[in-house]
């Protein structure tokens, strides 16, 4: 069954608890100034047509609902409101973000809410609600204030969550590790993500601000909706000051990625360099050797007698200039 709860309420309470949507739709008529709220879970199109047929959903929204897949958005069909929220929560295990869609109608007399992910986030709000008549007692913009609310405030341990990412990833940056590149990447595509979700939320407040005064929405009401405005307004704030963050961080891993290159290639000319001197140091003597060696028949070295000392102070000489030359040179 994709009903997950079925009810009516009346003065702000429940009033029944159908075991089916015909029999809601028979109490919301039989039982004058009552609110159906139906919560559903990845309806099929039988079911989104029965709803849609006895409430009048427009056939946009209602196929919205069904495919799902929809940025967040506030839509208005004559008296029928449709909202698009995207639920969001940080795993811990995986220091990653996962999203929801939740889709909400409202009307004169009645919620519907469709959920497309596992979250208990429209349960929670459900029971809140119950335990606050007085609220409840609002109406169904009541109920798109408090599902509202909800996600604004779910949002919060998500920027926690992010916050404390991008922390690790700038102790990641000067400890030379060479994942951070990747980490940043995927960071930045979950951070980008996150504002997609939130950003909108923006216009979709303010849109329900301008009709305060047209639909008379309860003073509290409004009260409230500000705070959530104002909760809004921080969270795009530092989920942009996010984004900047990891620009700057990418930008700061490749200027230190070049410098542990060039480094590295300092240290391996040096290397070369060493290596040649070395080389060069050790030919000299070769060399003399090699002229020496030579076998050719009219060499008046031959019969010197001090050829030998000669050839081997020669040797001693040639090495010792050359490692002096390279000495003042730093290469050695």
């Amino acid at each position: 069954m994709t009903i997950i709860d079925n009810a009516v309420y009346v003065d702000g309470r429940r009033a029944a608890h159908p075991e089916n949507l015909e029999q809601t739709f028979e109490t919301l008529e039989a039982i004058g100034g009552s609110m159906a709220w139906i919560g559903l879970y990845r309806p099929s199109q039988d079911e989104m047509a029965q709803v849609a047929h006895e409430f009048n959903l427009h056939d946009l929204a209602v196929e919205d609902a069904i495919h799902a897949h929809q940025r967040p958005k506030m839509e208005r069909y004559d008296e029928m409101l449709f909202t698009v929220l995207r639920p969001a929560r940080y795993v811990d295990e995986t220091e990653t973000v996962e999203f929801g869609e939740l889709h909400v109608f409202t009307g004169p007399n009645y919620v519907v809410t469709i959920r497309h992910a596992e979250t208990a986030g429209v349960g929670l709000v459900r029971k809140r609600l119950e335990a606050e008549p007085d609220l409840l007692r609002c109406g169904p913009e009541a109920v798109l204030y408090a599902l509202l609310d909800r996600v604004v405030d779910d949002y919060k341990p998500v920027v926690a969550g992010l916050e404390n990412d991008i922390d690790e990833i700038e102790d990641q940056l000067f400890a030379n590790d060479p994942t951070v590149s990747r980490r940043i990447y995927e960071l930045a595509r979950e951070v980008l993500q996150f504002q997609r979700a939130i950003h909108p939320l923006r216009p979709l407040v303010q849109g329900l601000e301008r009709g305060f005064d047209k639909y008379e929405v309860d003073v509290e009401l409004r009260r409230r909706l500000r705070d959530v405005h104002d909760h809004v307004e921080q969270l795009i704030s530092r989920a942009d000051g996010f984004r900047e963050i990891l620009q700057n961080a990418l930008v700061l891993d490749g200027t230190l990625t070049t410098n542990r290159q060039n480094e590295a290639a300092a240290e391996q000319n040096e290397q070369v360099k060493r290596i040649s001197s070395w080389a060069a140091i050790f030919f000299a003597p070769s060399l003399v050797a090699g002229i020496y060696g030579m076998n050719f028949k009219n060499m008046p070295e031959l019969e010197w007698p001090v050829g030998y000392p000669w050839a081997l102070g020669l040797m001693v000489v040639a090495g010792f200039v050359l490692w002096l030359i390279f000495k003042r040179k730093k290469w050695l």
